[in-house]
C-alpha cells in the first residue's frame, strides 16, 4: 500500500516566500502543499478544512499572529504540528508560539533540505528544536514572552497528578532537556524502557513531543526558573 504524503499548510503574509517553500515541498516525493493562506485566522480555518499534518506558520502577522494561530490549532485541530517560521534564530516570539503548542521552528532562509527535513520530522512526530534549546531560550525569554491570550501561564496542572513517581521523575528529566541515553544513565535503566516511560508520560500530558514537555515542565515549577 503506497504511504499517504505528508500534507502542508503555508501560513505568511509573504506570498513570494509561499511561492518558495511551495515549489520547494511541492518537488519532494511524499510531500504536497494543500493549501497557503496569508493571515492567522484564514490559516485556521484552512487547517479544519484541509486537515495538513504540518503547518508552516510565519510568527509575526498583521491581524491574528503566529502565537494566536498556534494555540487556536493546537486546541482545535491537535492533530496538526506548527512548525514557527521566524526571520531570526533568538526569536521571543517564536520561543512564544512554542508555548502555545509548536513542535519547533524554522528560520524563513534556512536551506530547502533544511525545511524539507523539518516537515519530515515533524511529521513524524519528532521536534525541530533540541530540548535544550527550548529550556535555555525559555530562561532567556520567560519574563517577557507574550501568551497567546496575554495572561500569565499557569503555575499548576492536573494533569501531573496522572504520572507514576518513576513517570515525574523522567517527566523531570524530559524538563531538562535530556536525552533518552542520559535519562537512563541518571536512572539505571534500559534506553528502551526510558523510551517506554517517555511515551507514557507524553500521552498521558497530552503533550506532542518532548520540547512540549520542556515547555510544561518549565511553566509548572518542575524544572526551575
Amino acid at each position: 500500500m503506497t504511504e499517504q504524503p505528508i500534507r502542508v499548510l503555508i501560513v505568511d503574509d509573504q506570498p513570494m516566500l509561499r511561492l518558495g517553500f511551495r515549489l520547494v515541498l511541492d518537488a519532494e516525493d511524499g510531500i504536497t502543499v494543500v493549501g497557503e493562506a496569508g493571515d492567522g485566522a484564514a490559516g485556521i480555518a484552512l487547517a479544519k478544512a484541509l486537515h495538513p499534518d504540518v503547518v508552516l506558520m510565519d510568527v509575526r502577522m498583521p491581524g491574528m499572529d503566529g502565537i494566536a494561530a498556534t494555540a487556536r490549532l493546537a486546541q482545535d485541530a491537535p492533530t496538526c504540528r506548527v512548525i514557527i517560521l521566524t526571520t531570526f534564530d533568538i526569536d521571543e516570539y517564536a520561543f512564544a508560539a512554542l508555548r502555545a503548542g509548536a513542535s519547533g521552528f524554522l528560520v524563513k532562509d534556512a536551506q530547502a533540505a533544511e525545511l524539507v527535513d523539518a516537515v519530515r520530522a515533524v511529521a513524524r512526530g519528532d521536534a525541530v528544536v533540541a530540548p535544550r534549546v527550548t529550556r535555555r531560550m525559555l530562561e532567556l525569554f520567560a519574563r517577557q514572552l507574550p501568551d497567546a491570550d496575554g495572561a500569565e501561564a499557569a503555575t499548576s496542572d492536573p494533569r501531573l497528578g496522572l504520572l507514576t513517581p518513576r513517570e515525574a521523575d523522567i517527566f523531570g528529566a524530559l524538563g531538562l532537556g535530556l536525552s533518552n541515553a542520559e535519562i537512563a544513565a541518571r536512572f539505571v535503566l534500559s534506553e528502551a524502557t526510558v523510551k517506554t516511560h517517555v511515551a507514557h508520560v507524553l500521552r498521558k500530558l497530552g503533550l506532542r513531543d518532548r520540547v512540549q514537555a520542556v515547555v510544561l515542565a518549565y511553566e509548572t515549577g518542575v524544572v526551575g526558573r
